[in-house]
């Protein structure tokens, strides 16, 4: 019963909330991200003692004030992705602002195959439609397999109209794909900030443990191609964005010592962007090691993403 009342709800999301004006789904959107802030679920929660390590100065009104600036951000998002697929393409080329997009079109035009690794930051899908539209670039990315299956599937059919290629996130078949898809010279985008499997790679992110995925630096290692961090965030009615410089491979170390090197070097270019615009960072889950609850064996356990 809760996953077909969930797969509803995201259907009426995408069949209803694309068809209302603009000005409308902005205000809806924020209406529903002031209830959520004021009835403090444990997503809430959670994002207020997320920010808490991210602005380690502010006191309880300045978090507060973050948290809900951080509802609505993620409402935006929703709100966007929802409308997405009925954006005219000139409505999405003008709706992103990048700073120094050199380092992508440099590291695709060198037909080495780019990777991009990008934190729960801004809007990810509507960057992802940008590069589909305004750079004429395909992409492939990976997708967790949600519950119930007809959710996926919404997910995937949404993605794909927006000119993503989308492979599930299971087993090791997805891996070899994207490794030919950058071997091809191609361009593959991954979200990167959240990875509580035994395979994460521990790393220091504002001045704590954390796991993270070794996809990324891996695939780097493995196929040559050039791995570039990105951050994003709202600016008024346009989402901006930033491509770091790219992470490079260390001529030394194992490949286990190499990934973790990148890792870290992806978490601390995350972490810049992060604390310039945390309000944009969509985490509503646990993240830190020390914040994960114990299981029966000792060992930690998050929410699901």
């Amino acid at each position: 019963m809760k996953d077909r009342l969930t797969d509803a709800l995201y259907g009426f999301g995408w069949s209803t909330v694309k068809k209302l004006p603009e000005p409308v789904a902005e205000r809806l959107g924020r209406t529903i991200a002031d209830a959520a802030w004021k009835r403090r679920g444990k997503g809430v929660l959670r994002l207020e003692a997320n920010l808490a390590r991210v602005v380690p100065d502010a006191g309880p009104e300045r978090l507060a004030e973050l948290s809900r600036a951080g509802m609505r951000s993620y409402l935006r998002y929703w709100m966007e992705s929802f409308r997405l697929p009925s954006w005219s393409r000139e409505r999405i080329k003008d709706g992103v602002d990048v700073k120094d997009l050199h380092h992508l079109t440099d590291g695709l035009a060198a037909g080495k195959g780019v990777i991009v690794a990008l934190p729960h930051l801004g809007n990810w899908d509507l960057a992802g439609a940008w590069v589909t539209t305004k750079l004429e670039t395909p992409f492939t990315t990976v997708a967790e397999r949600l519950k119930p299956e007809t959710l996926y599937d919404r997910f995937v059919a949404y993605r794909e109209s927006l000119g993503m290629e989308v492979l599930p996130h299971i087993g090791g078949s997805a891996f070899g794909t994207l490794a030919r898809r950058l071997r091809a010279g191609g361009l593959i985008c991954l979200v990167a900030d959240r990875d509580l499997s035994a395979s994460g790679v521990e790393v220091k992110f504002f001045g704590d443990t954390a796991r993270m995925p070794a996809g990324p630096a891996m695939l780097a290692q493995h196929t040559g191609a050039v791995l570039l961090p990105v951050t994003l965030w709202y600016d008024g009615p346009v989402m901006k964005g930033r491509v770091h410089p790219p992470v490079d491979v260390p001529e030394t170390g194992t490949r286990a010592e190499k990934t973790s090197v990148m890792t870290q070097a992806l978490a601390d270019a995350f972490a810049t962007g992060i604390a310039d615009h945390p309000e944009d960072w969509h985490m509503l889950q646990r993240l830190w090691l020390a914040d994960l609850e114990p299981r029966p064996d000792g060992s930690a356990a998050g929410e699901s993403s």
